[in-house]
């Protein structure tokens, strides 16, 4: 294990996911006070999502052709870009211009942010030994090191997010993260080599569309699971705290940040809490199927209560919170498999493919979000996230478990 270069991919992807998380929020807030819709608050990261869905399935290839660096560095400077950019927005400006333009914005920021993500990830596969049981385990570790704490520093870009527009400004809250990125762009640019991850044989286009049965059943239940997750959480839930609950912007990021912390502290122990089964590719699809479940049943649990309208306050944060961990264990053992699945040479390419269906996923949710929020508030939202999980669940039945998986997908 290359632990410089690891800890400088991981330095770069823990910087970037702050301003990630900063951004929503801020983005979020602020034209939630100017008086956007629901619906016209999940306009504005609709194209965010669907360039996130191109740029995961070209990113691969492109990073397989010429490493790893160019494509973590590019979406850096591209955040930085989308930072400065939507910094020029005017309160004076039509609605139709502005919400365009945001779009616009976010699109770069979409772009920016699945090169970062699958730089990152694939990065973790080129950087761990050969295929050993030792490494197998040790894969595990590191993935899910390296996405949980991701999920927890967005989580703190939430409340960073909440907390800059309440004190700096828009704008200035804009232009230190524009700041503080670039100097996080000047030393990945320096740190890495320029072949990480560049393949030895040159990548077929045709390779992008050409996966195997597990890379292909394990993309459709992300696109699925990420799908029940986005539906209440993009829109519905912060809008629900800010106009039912009537939170303040700060206190609707900090709750945010709590739980994306939660969820990331969770998923970064993934590991530790299936020690017997960690490393085995077979155990861990079993272990995936059994999560799913248990999330489903909590997910119409949540719905019921919501609709239901038992205290309310209690079964809103109580209950996502539950979510939150259940969701955990599932998203890092998705996170493990894909990587598992993937030969090291591949891995940028599968990864790339995989992260395409996981932002398909999150468009469908964001989407779904405005509109179900809009017309039927946040109750219908978890009714939707557990039809969501349902499909999700029913997908990864097909994922290979047993000894014959275990030949097939960890060949000596």
């Amino acid at each position: 294990m290359n632990t410089r270069a690891y800890a400088i991919v991981t330095a770069a992807y823990w910087g970037f996911t702050l301003t990630d998380g900063a951004l929503r929020m801020l983005v979020l807030l602020h034209f939630h006070d100017r008086g956007l819709t629901a619906i016209q608050l999940a306009f504005l990261f609709l194209l965010y999502e669907f360039f996130g869905i191109v740029t995961n399935l070209f990113g691969g290839w492109l990073a397989s052709a010429k490493g790893l660096k160019i494509t973590l560095t590019s979406g850096l400077f591209l955040q930085i870009v989308s930072l400065v950019l939507l910094s020029f927005t005017s309160p004076g400006w039509e609605l139709w211009l502005a919400v365009s333009y945001i779009m616009g914005t976010q699109a770069l920021s979409g772009i920016a942010k699945d090169l970062t993500k699958m730089s990152s990830k694939s990065a973790v596969r080129v950087l761990v030994p050969k295929d050993t049981a030792e490494a197998q385990s040790g894969l595990f570790k590191w993935v899910a090191v390296l996405t949980g704490s991701k999920n927890a520093l967005k989580g703190v870009g939430f409340f960073l997010g909440g907390f800059l527009l309440a004190t700096l400004g828009f704008q200035w809250a804009l232009w230190s993260m524009a700041i503080a990125l670039g100097i996080i762009l000047l030393l990945s640019g320096l740190g890495l080599k320029g072949d990480l991850g560049r393949s030895k044989q040159k990548s077929k286009f045709k390779e992008l569309f050409s996966k195997t049965r597990e890379i292909n059943v394990l993309s459709a239940a992300r696109f699925f699971l990420f799908a029940s997750r986005d539906v209440w959480f993009v829109v519905g839930l912060p809008v629900f705290l800010a106009s039912v609950f009537n939170w303040s912007h700060t206190a609707v990021g900090s709750f945010m940040a709590i739980w994306v912390v939660g969820y990331g502290i969770v998923q970064a122990s993934a590991p530790t809490f299936l020690r017997k089964n960690q490393g085995s590719v077979p155990h861990a699809a079993a272990s995936t199927l059994l999560w799913g479940i248990i999330l489903a049943v909590v997910t119409g649990l949540l719905a019921f209560g919501v609709q239901m309208e038992f205290n309310l306050t209690l079964t809103v944060l109580g209950g996502l919170i539950i979510f939150g961990v259940v969701f955990a264990m599932n998203s890092a053992l998705h996170s493990y498999l894909i990587l598992a699945y993937s030969d090291s040479d591949k891995a940028a390419l599968n990864v790339g493919f995989y992260y395409m269906a996981n932002a398909g996923g999150r468009l469908f949710g964001t989407l779904l979000s405005g509109l179900v929020y809009q017309f039927s508030g946040l109750a219908a939202c978890l009714w939707v996230s557990a039809g969501c999980v349902t499909i999700a669940v029913v997908l990864t039945m097909a994922l290979p478990r047993g000894k014959q998986g275990a030949r097939e997908n960890n060949p000596s």
